[in-house]
C-alpha cells in the first residue's frame, strides 16, 4: 500500500487547460499509427511531452508579505531598472523589473508574485518575437495585472513568446491573490516580468533557475543589500 501511495504522489496531475491538447495529440497518434504503425510512438512520445507542459504541481509559498516569491518557473533572464508598460498604469518612472524566462519543458503555471487585491488587469496585442528579446517586452503580445499589495503596486506581465499563441489569465479586478496563487498561464515557451516599487531589493541572481510559487526573488525592508552570487 505504501508502494502505490508513493507512486501516486509523484504523479504530477496536469492543469485542465491543458485536457483538449493532450487529447487532441493522443487522437493525432492514433490517426498517425493507422496510417504507419511506428509514427503512433512518435505521436505518443509528443502526447507524453504535451502531458508533462501543461502539469501544475503543488507548491509550498513562504507566508511573508515582505517576500516577492518567483510567479513562473525558468531562468532569471534581466534585473534592471525600466519604465513599466504604459497600459499598467504604473506611471513613466523606472521600476525594478526581474525577468524569468519559460522553456518549452517549465511548467508554465503563472502564480502571484505577493498577497494583494487585483486593481488591474491590461491585455495588449503585439508580435511573437524571442520572449528572451529585451524588446519582448514592448513588442510581443502581452497580458500585464497590478496587485496592490502592502508595500505599493506591483506589476506582473505574461509576455508571448516565439512559439506561444496563447496567454490566459482568471483573475479579474478587485479579486483578491495569495501571495503563490495560480492567476494564468501562457502555452508553449515565454517570459514573465515582475516590476516592484521602490524598496525592493533582488534576491535572484542572472541566470539563476527559479520555482514558481517558492523561489524568493526580492524582498522588502531589507538591509542587506543586493544579492552576490557567483557560478561555480
Amino acid at each position: 500500500m505504501d508502494l502505490f501511495e508513493s507512486i501516486r504522489k509523484s504523479i504530477v496531475p496536469v492543469h485542465k487547460e491543458g485536457y483538449p491538447f493532450v487529447a487532441a495529440f493522443f487522437v493525432a497518434s492514433l490517426i498517425l499509427g493507422w496510417l504507419f504503425e511506428p509514427l503512433f510512438w512518435v505521436g505518443f512520445v509528443l502526447t507524453l511531452w504535451c502531458a508533462y507542459f501543461f502539469r501544475d504541481p503543488e507548491r509550498v509559498t513562504p507566508q511573508d508579505d515582505d517576500l516577492v516569491i518567483s510567479p513562473a518557473d525558468g531562468r532569471v533572464s534581466a534585473i534592471q531598472m525600466v519604465a513599466p508598460p504604459e497600459e499598467l498604469g504604473l506611471g513613466s518612472d523606472p521600476m525594478l523589473r526581474i525577468s524569468i524566462f519559460m522553456n518549452v519543458f517549465n511548467c508554465h503555471v503563472n502564480r502571484a508574485p505577493v498577497r494583494g487585491r487585483v486593481i488591474n488587469v491590461a491585455y495588449r496585442e503585439g508580435s511573437f518575437l524571442n520572449a528572451e528579446l529585451d524588446k519582448a517586452s514592448q513588442e510581443n503580445e502581452r497580458n500585464g495585472i497590478v496587485i496592490e499589495s502592502t508595500h505599493g503596486e506591483i506589476g506582473v506581465v505574461q509576455i508571448a513568446g516565439l512559439v506561444a499563441r496563447r496567454i490566459v489569465c482568471w483573475t479579474h479586478t478587485n479579486e483578491p491573490l495569495d501571495a503563490g496563487e495560480r492567476f494564468g498561464l501562457i502555452r508553449f515557451g515565454s517570459r514573465l516580468d515582475v516590476f516592484l516599487p521602490a524598496g525592493a531589493e533582488p534576491r535572484v541572481s542572472l541566470g539563476q533557475t527559479a520555482i514558481a510559487g517558492e523561489t524568493v526573488i526580492a524582498e522588502f525592508g531589507s538591509s542587506k543589500g543586493p544579492v552576490v552570487s557567483r557560478r561555480s
